[in-house]
């Protein structure tokens, strides 16, 4: 009897995903050789597979066997996809000038995007002349060797904001953002991300503290995608981001949303839990878990277990630690 040619087609592709290992690296092309190096977010703890790393393998794609030709696909290309090389770029598509009783400047449109994934979020900023002139000044202090060669538009006593003078700007300071991304203790430093995240984040701090929930959460959401793509080497230090939206929506009465920010935020402090919002975040989670039916007595536990290991300090809630924070 004749083969069914989908069951061959889905047999054979099964076969050929069998014989790759997940997570394996491709070799890159020539142009991405060339390119800056950038951050790579793949979930892989080693980078040559070992024999329990190519058991864990062969279960997952076990465990998918009944797919369908079609799902197998998608699931394979869901595992090339968290390999993919993550990088920024920036662009400065349009500008605005600004002007008060006693000052008059010019903001820059910053469009920041991610290649090397399906992601198709952007984030949008604004920053001015003095902005970036701060921002080369504070990391001439630490990186004056990496900044040697790097030039920044000087400033002019006339001219500032003719449409040449502009458009020069725009095109020096995507180049700018673009060199310094492109070098990696720069682009992990506190004092580049902080340009890039800390306007918004001290705007969305001062809504929390004054009550303004909603206008809070719509800019620490807008933020939290970028801060995920800028510090993939340090995820602990979103978790304050992370729980300040978990306050927003909880304030909100949105507790199912506020239990999955703060399950993302317990997993980057599981091996974490000297840090301060470890306690007040597990105490609110608790809470949480409770009005929602959810399993809280694994919660429980973990903060009896950290109780009975530490002294007796001064906690604070976790709307309390949220509106201390970017308090000048």
């Amino acid at each position: 009897m004749d083969q069914d040619p989908h069951d061959t087609a889905e047999r054979e592709l099964l076969e050929a995903v069998n014989r790759i290992t997940p997570f394996s690296a491709t070799t890159p092309s020539d142009e991405e050789q060339n390119e800056p190096k950038a951050e790579i977010s793949c979930q892989v703890s080693k980078e040559n597979p070992g024999k329990d790393d190519l058991q864990d393998s062969n279960a997952s794609l076990s465990s998918n066997s009944s797919m369908t030709t079609k799902e197998l696909q998608e699931y394979w290309r869901n595992e090339k996809r968290q390999c993919r090389q993550v990088k920024l770029l920036f662009e400065i598509p349009s500008t605005r000038i600004v002007e008060h009783h006693l000052s008059k400047y010019v903001m820059y449109k910053i469009i920041i995007l991610q290649t090397g994934s399906f992601d198709c979020n952007k984030s949008v900023i604004e920053r001015r002349y003095s902005d970036f002139e701060k921002l080369h000044r504070n990391l001439l202090e630490d990186f004056s060797e990496e900044m040697e060669d790097v030039t920044f538009p000087k400033k002019t006593l006339t001219g500032n904001f003719t449409e040449e003078i502009i458009n020069e700007r725009k095109l020096a300071f995507k180049d700018y953002l673009r060199l310094l991304y492109s070098m990696k203790y720069i682009r992990r430093s506190k004092k580049f991300i902080d340009f890039l995240t800390r306007p918004e984040l001290e705007e969305a701090y001062g809504c929390l503290r004054g009550g303004q929930y909603t206008k809070a959460l719509e800019i620490l959401l807008e933020v939290i995608g970028l801060q995920e793509r800028l510090t993939r080497g340090n995820p602990v230090s979103i978790v304050p981001t992370l729980c300040a939206i978990m306050v927003c929506h909880k304030d909100l009465e949105n507790p199912a949303s506020a239990f999955e920010y703060g399950e993302k935020a317990l997993l980057r402090l599981h091996v974490h839990t000297g840090h301060r919002y470890y306690i007040p975040l597990l105490e609110t989670m608790i809470t949480l878990a409770y009005e929602l039916g959810k399993d809280f007595l694994s919660l429980q536990e973990k903060l009896e277990e950290w109780k009975a290991k530490k002294h007796p300090i001064k906690i604070f809630t976790l709307k309390e630690l949220a509106v201390r924070e970017y308090v000048q």
